[in-house]
């Protein structure tokens, strides 16, 4: 009998067994790193010995919790686990900074705000300098601080204080 021709579903379906295995094998890397034995890792992940095994030998494909509780046992961070596993892409370096101010649900408004003003000021203040440019710090490295005072001038204070002549604290 003749094998089936390969298709491109058929090398995705075997990609998937190899990331498994990637996948277990990280897992492993990262319990030997932290100096846990299998039977620990589960018992702090909250899933069975054998479970945790089959991860590891890439017979099993966790689901996102899982991969969760397993990234909070060995402390590092879900998404580590997430690439890992395919459920989330590779970083491309380039982090949006600007996401994270807006989402971080510890800081008001205002101070999202604030932080956005200076961060976009020293991103202009680059580009309109150039890529080689020097940051243009003096001799105490106060400069961005002092731009950072410029900008945050309008009375918003990032630091959540509040000052009167619009400056922002300094703690």
């Amino acid at each position: 009998m003749k094998d089936p021709p390969r298709t491109e579903s058929t090398q995705f379906v075997k990609e998937l067994p190899e990331r498994f295995n990637e996948l277990g094998s990280f897992i492993r890397e990262q319990r030997s790193t932290a100096r846990l034995s299998l039977r620990r890792l589960s018992e702090l992940a909250g899933i069975s010995n054998p479970y945790l095994s089959q991860i590891e030998r890439g017979l099993r494909r966790p689901s996102a919790e899982i991969l969760q509780q397993i990234a909070k046992a060995l402390r590092i961070s879900a998404e580590t686990l997430y690439v890992q596993a395919g459920i989330l892409e590779k970083p491309d370096g380039n982090t949006d900074l600007a996401r994270h101010i807006l989402a971080d649900h510890n800081l008001t408004e205002d101070q999202k705000q604030a932080l956005m003003r200076i961060y976009l000021s020293f991103r202009h203040e680059n580009e309109d300098a150039g890529p080689n440019a020097d940051a243009g710090t003096d001799a105490n490295g106060d400069a961005a601080a002092d731009r950072a005072d410029r900008v945050a001038g309008s009375g918003a204070d990032p630091a959540g204080g509040s000052r009167t002549d619009g400056a922002p604290s300094r703690a």
